[in-house]
């Protein structure tokens, strides 16, 4: 295909974003020819759609979405042409007046003096936009169209304002990517973590502490099992583990920056009439582990790394299962080098991210989050440190994108965003390059030369979020984990009474060897436990009769319903300690 036919399609994100909004024009033309009496307010392409608020009483009903969507359709039929239109201040105002829609009228009053007030008119209807916009509803494929949801929303995010309802809706070129993507979506459904976190046992939330998970027994194997293996890796890459109180004084808090950067996110409390913050993130807490002893070039880079429990204040509206919560534990770690040493040290860390995601099959993209506006340090320490971030990466033959303005207040950062088996991405692992807070904390090493220097440091999360990652990796592998993270790797089903004595001293032999059991005991068909067993996500079930009893077999079978044929128990004992030493993804 050709550049200039590839601007036309989906490949091209601004025609994609232009195809989108566009379908929030349209339904909103939709919405006021069947509801008339409706108030328009937004109506902006988002990155998985489009969607568009509306001032009604009552939210919208399934069988009222699919009118509106029929009535979409009709438009894209009638091929109206998008025509565009400016208008001064005062006429704007008074237009909008005269078609009854508040909502416009307050967005104009709240534009620049100089903006260019303009509007799109399809057929009978006119709205305010600064587009773009496709040029005819006809550009659009009605049978390609779905309204998703609806749902609440405050005008202009604002808590205090009208309670709107926002409709979303995709749309595609064809009706076949639809359907992909609708399928997709029910895909999602039965992966989503909150319901599968439910379903196996793993962890719940609850109304006396909204945003503060719960792990439950099996969720407690799940964490501990990810957490012993991300010891395992510091280990090997040289880091040293320790632990920083949950709670330090104001005076802390804004020697690093944080009180002014990130209060309105801070829990606080007065202790003997001093101002205390409990911890949103490690990192001051791991500047006064540096600052309490001397250093020497010769212990540099010095690699320290913390799970340490943060809590951070989340507005109720954002709270999301595991991926959002107030309360979470970060897998931190502070590298201390020398200016020397920064290259070197951050292609090292990605080495280990590398190694990290591999297990999990994520692959990632990286993204350079460049100087915010609120920032400390000089506009050429920070154009040092980008540089630094650049090289590095590209030498190691890895591609990266500039996210503009996004990095932390004390230095740029490579994020990585790891895609998972539903082509989802979210952020997870972070390297920030900081050369600020060692200023700040005063921190020093003695150099080869013997004088005093300022070491540099990077703050870097491979995981981020345990608590999120576990929420990731149970979407990404729809809750049947690979043996090693399982927290039940075999479930031992005895098919008679009989066997019910059998079955436990396999179940606690294999215990003994450090895997994880379970047998059901209970007085059900086989079929009903291998059933139920698969449902649990259970990778290995051990089916166990009169024969396997006789023989001192088992005979095992996986979850996806591959039927292994009785072997000995050390055979399969064997077989689940390679599984679970390789980590392999099954």
């Amino acid at each position: 295909m050709s550049e200039e036919n590839n601007l036309y399609t989906f490949e091209n994100e601004a025609y994609r974003k232009t195809y989108w909004h566009t379908c929030s024009h349209v339904l909103a033309q939709a919405m006021k020819r069947l509801h008339p009496e409706v108030k328009l307010a937004i109506g902006p392409s988002i990155d998985n759609g489009f969607y568009y608020d509306f001032d009604t009483p009552e939210p919208f009903t399934e069988g009222q979405l699919a009118e509106l969507e029929a009535e979409m359709r009709k438009i894209c039929k009638e091929k109206l042409k998008l025509e565009r239109f400016e208008l001064p201040r005062a006429e704007a105002v008074q237009f909008m007046e005269e078609k009854g829609e508040p909502y416009k009228v307050e967005l104009i009053h709240d534009l620049p003096e100089d903006a260019v007030i303009s509007f799109y008119k399809q057929g009978d209807f006119t709205d305010l936009c600064a587009g773009p916009h496709l040029d005819s509803t006809g550009r659009i494929k009605g049978n390609a169209i779905k309204l998703t949801a609806c749902n609440a929303a405050y005008w202009r995010g604002d808590s205090s304002r009208q309670t709107l309802q926002r409709i979303y809706g995709v749309a595609f070129p064809k009706k076949e990517e639809l359907d992909e993507y609708l399928a997709k979506i029910e895909e999602a459904k039965k992966r989503d973590h909150r319901k599968l976190g439910k379903e196996l046992g793993l962890f719940m939330f609850r109304d006396e502490g909204p945003g503060f998970p719960f792990f439950l027994p099996k969720g407690m194997v799940l964490k501990n099992t990810l957490i012993d293996y991300w010891r395992q890796v510091h280990k090997k890459y040289g880091y040293v583990e320790i632990s920083t109180p949950i709670m330090l004084n104001r005076q802390l808090w804004e020697r690093s920056g944080h009180w002014d950067h990130y209060k309105n996110n801070m829990y606080t409390t007065v202790i003997d009439d001093v101002d205390f913050a409990v911890k949103p993130m490690n990192c001051p807490g791991g500047m006064l582990v540096y600052a309490s002893e001397p250093h020497s070039y010769k212990e540099l880079p010095l690699r320290v790394a913390e799970l340490g429990l943060v809590h951070r204040h989340e507005l109720s509206g954002a709270l999301h299962g595991l991926f959002r919560v107030r309360c979470f534990t970060q897998d931190d770690a502070h590298v201390f080098m020398t200016q020397d040493q920064m290259k070197d040290v951050i292609q090292e860390t990605v080495r280990l991210f590398d190694e990290v995601y591999n297990v999990f099959d994520l692959s990632y993209e990286i993204e350079l989050s460049t100087m915010p506006e609120d920032h400390i340090g000089t506009v050429e320490e920070w154009e040092r440190n980008q540089d630094i971030l650049k090289d590095a990466i590209t030498s190691m033959g890895k591609k990266f994108v500039i996210n503009e303005g996004d990095g932390a207040f004390y230095g740029p950062k490579l994020d990585f965003h790891l895609a998972d088996s539903l082509g989802h991405t979210w952020q997870c692992g972070t390297i920030q390059l900081d050369s600020q807070l060692p200023e700040r904390f005063e921190l020093e090493y003695t150099g080869e030369d013997g004088q005093k220097h300022r070491p540099v440091m990077i703050h870097r999360v491979v995981l981020g979020s345990i608590e999120r990652f576990i929420g990731s990796i149970t979407e990404h592998f729809a809750g049947a984990f690979p043996v090693w993270l399982a927290p039940v790797q075999v479930k031992v089903l005895p098919v008679t009474d009989r066997a019910e004595e059998y079955a436990k001293e396999v179940a606690a032999k294999l215990e003994a060897q450090g895997f994880r059991c379970e047998v059901d005991e209970r007085n059900e068909k086989i079929g009903k436990k291998i059933r139920e067993a698969t449902l649990e996500k259970v990778p290995f079930m051990l089916v166990v009769g009169d024969r396997d009893m006789e023989n001192g077999t088992v005979s095992p079978r996986r979850r996806s319903g591959e039927d292994l044929g009785a072997m000995a128990l050390d055979a399969f004992a064997a077989l689940l300690g390679d599984e679970v030493s390789s980590k392999a993804i099954k």
